[in-house]
């Protein structure tokens, strides 16, 4: 378990700390806890909430892995999984092309609450490239030690035997692509497309299919398709 001023705070499944342990003594990793630890403002997401993703998708049980850039920098929204709000919150503008593209592909209605856990008790891990931000500024904590963090989760995933779905949406989920492409990358389906922000949506995000195309390559893997409904029927 790691802590920040001697509290655990990032919580993960065995598996995952098993594959990760050796990253949390690396020097990267104490200067950004470091760093966490001399912020004066309000961090999200709450520091127990960071390594969420890792609690709802086990390592082993990985189908489809979506990465988007960090998390959101409004209050109550952030709680450590890429584009997903807690219950009861509003979807975010970012969320709501989400769903618009989940209806044009899929016609699934768009949901009015903006949760995704079912998506990653299904196998879908939802990363971020940052996993903290400073309140109301996007992007503060980029270049901290996050990145090279999460440089490590992916270098696991695509170390795997079984074949796996990457969905990078915006630039900063396609800077991981040579990553990605460095392992097995025949054997992994790789698919990319503008973040879905109201600022680059409509510049290829909305109209990408990457709902159903991803349904396709786990067909094509042997795996059960992801149900993207949330439970919303």
């Amino acid at each position: 378990m790691v802590s920040v001023n001697g509290i655990p705070v990032f919580e993960m499944k065995d598996s995952w700390q098993r594959l990760l342990a050796p990253e949390f003594s690396k020097p990267y990793f104490i200067a950004l806890q470091q760093f966490l630890r001399s912020e004066k403002g309000e961090v999200y997401p709450p520091l127990n909430l960071i390594f969420n993703a890792f609690s709802y998708t086990l390592f082993e049980r990985v189908k489809v892995v979506i990465i988007g850039q960090d998390p959101y920098h409004g209050p109550n929204q952030a709680h450590g999984l890429c584009f997903s709000v807690p219950p009861g919150i509003a979807p975010p503008p970012s969320l709501v092309n989400i769903f618009l593209e989940l209806k044009r592909d899929l016609q699934i209605p768009s949901s009015k609450q903006g949760c995704l856990i079912p998506w990653a008790e299904q196998g879908v891990f939802l990363l971020n490239t940052v996993l903290t931000v400073r309140a109301r500024q996007a992007q503060s904590h980029s270049g901290k030690g996050w990145e090279q963090f999460t440089d490590a989760v992916i270098e696991k995933l695509v170390q795997r035997e079984d074949p796996l779905v990457f969905v990078l949406w915006g630039k900063a989920a396609q800077k991981k692509l040579a990553l990605i492409l460095k392992g097995k990358e025949t054997l992994h389906t790789i698919l990319t497309a503008p973040h879905p922000s109201p600022l680059s949506a409509y510049q290829g995000f909305l109209g990408c299919g990457h709902f159903s195309k991803v349904n396709r390559a786990l067909e094509a893997q042997g795996k059960a398709p992801i149900d993207w409904s949330l439970g919303e029927k």
